[in-house]
């Protein structure tokens, strides 16, 4: 691919790996991204020295896209301690990996809220993960996470109480109404690998990204808005408010909405899940015992989990603070207002802990993210679009093209780049 010139639009985690991979074979690559920042829905801004990250996002470190495309040393990240806190009004209680978290096992065991046979299950469920791949997984017949759950003969204490909240988060779906190939794969990846936050946020995921990019040769161009695209057997061209640029190859990697008004694939999924996601400050001491754990909210979908960032992150707050973060499900909350959704955790915090009160609980700031991820109820996976499913010499790069998630976005753009590399003459 020496000389060929390629245009890839979007700057979020897929069309940041296309880059990469493009410039590294050669080509002239130009990233044109609308924002005047790289990331995509993986952002951060820093706030009266706080760090939050736009919405409550997590990395995965055994996904394999991001072992192959991150340095993890560099991103010096911080882990959450395997498991949940289960908490209900006056009771909380740990639920852990037994075989990753042994201090916690006596804990785990006792645990009220999960039978000794839902446990057993849980390891027999594990076992089974563990035996297959990603593609087994996605290629398998599906149905939803609910009715997996049921089918495996798992109360519905434990469904409702331990895989409702926390994989509700990782879904945006407390229903649990997603295709069940997203929680076997997930739960395979939380089963060997951590979950963490870079210490500087998660930004510092694209921005590394960004930087290997331009290592390699390409150039990003920030704050300028692509107005459409044309394709053919012979290239593509590229509009922005300012030109025209001619390319070789075209490499759309923009959010699903934009992708789709850009090339007419109508395969794109546009349903979304959504969130909204609020931080609070609290003095240091604040007696919240849950360590590195995310808390779940076991008897109240409102807020759907509370975390102690700070406690995993200290990096995120300034000296004498703690922050923490809830997230709220469901479309309705979208149209709530922050002081209402900041009173349901306050008063969500005092039932947790009724010994003490929570007048010291700050609301620093509210994220409203309308579009989270892509829906993916049972056999979305089946139809979503490929990288060459454009006209001409189009490529898409895109989690749609593969799984809502980091490294359905960071695989799509080394699968994008693939296929160029074999479609482009040499």
């Amino acid at each position: 691919m020496d000389d060929s010139h390629i245009v890839v639009v979007g700057a979020g985690l897929a069309g940041l790996v296309a880059a990469r991979h493009l410039a590294a074979d050669g080509a002239d690559v130009t990233v044109v991204e609308r924002r005047d920042e790289v990331g995509g829905r993986v952002r951060t801004r820093t706030k009266d020295g706080f760090t939050l990250d736009r919405g409550f996002q997590v990395l995965l470190t055994d996904y394999p896209s991001v072992r192959r495309e991150l340095d993890l040393d560099a991103l010096d990240l911080r882990r959450f301690t395997p498991g949940a806190t289960l908490c209900r009004p006056s009771r909380r209680s740990v639920l852990s990996d037994p075989l990753r978290d042994i201090e916690s096992v006596v804990d785990s065991l006792r645990n009220p809220e999960i039978t000794t046979s839902d446990k057993l299950r849980t390891l027999a469920l594990r076992q089974d993960v563990s035996t297959r791949d990603e593609a087994e997984i996605f290629d398998g017949p599906d149905r939803s996470i609910r009715a997996h759950l049921r089918d495996w003969g798992f109360s519905e204490d434990y469904i409702e109480h331990f895989v409702a909240p926390f994989y509700g988060g990782i879904t945006l779906d407390r229903s649990l109404s997603t295709s069940k190939r997203v929680f076997e794969y997930t739960f395979k990846m939380l089963s060997t690998g951590s979950t963490a936050v870079p210490a500087a946020g998660m930004q510092a995921i694209p921005e590394q990204l960004a930087d290997s990019a331009r290592d390699e040769g390409a150039t990003i161009r920030l704050g300028e808005r692509v107005e459409s695209v044309q394709s053919d057997a012979d290239g593509a061209v590229v509009t922005t408010g300012r030109e025209s640029i001619e390319a070789d190859a075209l490499v759309v990697a923009t959010d699903p909405k934009e992708a789709r008004r850009l090339t007419g694939v109508e395969s794109i999924p546009t349903d979304a899940r959504g969130c909204v996601t609020q931080y609070y400050t609290l003095p240091s001491g604040s007696g919240l015992d849950a360590g590195k754990r995310i808390m779940l909210n076991v008897a109240d979908p409102d807020p759907n989990t509370i975390v102690p960032l700070s406690t995993v992150a200290p990096e995120y707050a300034p000296g004498g603070t703690e922050l923490l973060n809830a997230t709220f499900l469901g479309s309705a909350v979208q149209d709530e207002s922050e002081d209402s959704l900041f009173e349901k955790t306050r008063r969500t915090l005092e039932a947790w802990y009724p010994e003490r009160y929570f007048d010291d609980l700050e609301l620093l700031h509210t994220d409203y993210v309308s579009f989270a991820q892509f829906s993916q109820p049972p056999g979305v996976h089946d139809s979503l679009p490929g990288a060459r499913d454009p006209n001409g010499r189009t490529y898409l790069a895109g989690d749609y093209t593969a799984w809502s998630s980091i490294h359905g976005a960071m695989r799509s753009g080394r699968e994008a780049a693939d296929a160029i590399r074999r479609d482009l003459p040499n």
